[in-house]
């Protein structure tokens, strides 16, 4: 053992390991560097492709090798402690200056003596809504945040009156050009014409994007504000302004409320109820509701509501900061945005009403994202970093597509949103599926199967207790999706759903 000439801290050790290679005694001697930065893989394959060791000792050589370098970094570890200990004792080191440090540190790293964390405005604001919504002001919290939701739908039917009235100007404009067409006019002179369209749709288009954001913005503001107020004002017990402003509010908008639910009258569904017991010893009572009805039925609000929605609502209120959440399962494809398919509707019913609590989707889209294009490039370089193994076919045109397309997810995997901007939900699950759902072959572990299970678990260990689910894990109904097709999805879904709650039933009896 010998310190290296201008590497003070740096020691070189030797490594003797002895091995036979039939009748010769063979001894292998490696000098290593301490303390060892390395990893030990990689030393142990550059020593056997260097030094050409047989393939049979591989093993023992790697061993011998982890426990020779574990052995000398503690004592390298204790010959340190040693001259600390004895810079100590010969007053080389400041002994406060030690003791404060530590002080420090240990102050610093334990949670009990950590400085309490200060709440945020989000969790004040959650704390002081679920305190309110469960008092006589719940019903003048849902009344505002109901003529919020009217603002900003008529400001919604302006904007869609302007745009059909831009669409016919230009389609009026567009006939003409083509009676033109091959006499006056050619061909680039009509994808002129289309491409001043396109760009006179773009243009009004985010002109009110840009004016409902700055609205709904606007009303998140005054609405907590409001709630804030509100809360302080209901303490000062001798504040009769504010009681009787919540006693006078509700009737006048209750009033509207029933008028509405005389002049629109919902649509009657198709639903029937049952009462299940799983389990064998330790039964359990679910509650399983068939309903046929469009997905998005449960998140649109209806300006003329009556009684049985607004019983609805005020029911999805109470429960937002609870242990009852309710959620839904969106089946969406690989992209993460709003521009196409049902996603497109969903954001649309999303920005009909202000989210007074969370982001607007859009916003939470794009962290999800981020999110998705950080996991991609986390699990590109562990691949890398990996030694080569032979694949399968599935795993390498799975990595093909992660690779092409870094920005998508994969069929079975899910993301999240939040909302309390929605009828009867707060969760959303959009569920990335392919187009092997509408086939009738597909078993309990196609990748739709897996994720609504995984679907499930979160449900189960984040109190979500009620879960709307697709069952037939389709959104629309097409030829080949005969009576036979229906039984079989259904029934392949009931057991996926029954299968996890006996799961989780058997894992909590086991806790």
């Amino acid at each position: 053992m010998r310190k290296n000439k201008g590497k003070t801290n740096t020691i070189e050790k030797e490594f003797v390991f002895e091995f036979k290679a039939g009748e010769n005694h063979c001894v292998l001697k490696v000098p290593l560097q301490f303390p060892f930065n390395e990893h030990v893989s990689d030393l142990h394959g550059r020593i056997m492709l260097l030094h050409k060791i047989p393939c049979f000792v591989e093993n023992d050589l790697k061993n011998r090798l982890v426990s020779f370098i574990e052995r000398e970094t503690l004592v390298d570890y204790d010959r340190e402690a040693e001259a600390a200990l004895q810079r100590l004792t010969n007053g080389e080191v400041d002994i406060n200056k030690v003791t404060n440090s530590w002080a420090k540190a240990y102050s610093e790293t334990t949670l009990e003596h950590a400085c309490p964390e200060e709440p945020s405005w989000d969790e004040d604001f959650a704390s002081v809504y679920h305190e309110l919504i469960h008092s006589p002001a719940s019903e003048t919290l849902l009344n505002l945040e109901h003529s919020y939701f009217v603002s900003v739908s008529e400001l919604i039917s302006e904007r869609d009156m302007e745009l059909k009235k831009l669409q016919e100007r230009q389609a009026v404009e567009m006939d003409k050009v083509m009676q033109e067409l091959g006499k006056t006019l050619c061909d680039q002179d009509v994808n002129t014409v289309a491409a001043q369209h396109f760009d006179a749709q773009q243009v009004l288009e985010n002109k009110w994007a840009s004016e409902l954001k700055q609205v709904t913005g606007i009303q998140k503001q005054e609405y907590q504000e409001w709630v804030m107020k509100l809360h302080r004002d209901l303490q000062n017990p001798n504040n009769s302004t504010i009681n009787e402003e919540i006693k006078v509010q509700p009737g006048q908008l209750g009033e509207a409320g029933e008028a509405g639910a005389r002049l629109f009258e919902e649509q009657r569904q198709l639903e029937e109820s049952f009462t299940i017991h799983l389990g064998a010893q330790l039964k359990t009572m679910h509650n399983l509701r068939l309903m046929r009805s469009d997905v998005l039925d449960f998140c649109k609000h209806r300006r003329h509501s009556s009684s049985g929605v607004k019983l609805r609502r005020l029911q999805t209120a109470l429960s937002l900061y609870s242990t009852s959440l309710c959620g839904l399962v969106l089946l969406v494809d690989n992209r993460v945005n709003s521009y196409s398919g049902i996603k497109r509707d969903f954001a649309t019913v999303s920005r009909e009403c202000t989210d007074f609590h969370f982001p607007r989707v859009d916003e939470q889209l794009d962290i999800i994202q981020q999110v998705v294009l950080y996991a991609r490039a986390q699990h590109s370089s562990k691949q890398r970093e990996q030694p080569e193994m032979p694949r399968n076919g599935g795993s390498e045109d799975k990595n093909k597509i992660i690779d092409r397309n870094s920005s998508n997810i994969l069929p079975g995997e899910f993301y999240i949103t939040r909302h309390s901007n929605l009828s009867e939900v707060h969760i959303v699950f959009h569920l990335c599926v392919d187009d092997n759902v509408r086939s009738g072959n597909i078993t309990a572990r196609d990748p739709a199967i897996m994720g609504l299970r995984n679907i499930l678990k979160v449900c189960c260990t984040h109190d979500i207790t009620t879960i709307t689910i697709p069952l037939l894990l389709v959104h629309d109904m097409s030829e080949e999706m005969t009576i036979p097709w229906c039984l079989k999805r259904a029934e392949l879904v009931f057991k996926c759903v029954k299968g996890h709650i006996l799961h989780h039933l058997n894992t909590n009896t086991r806790v």
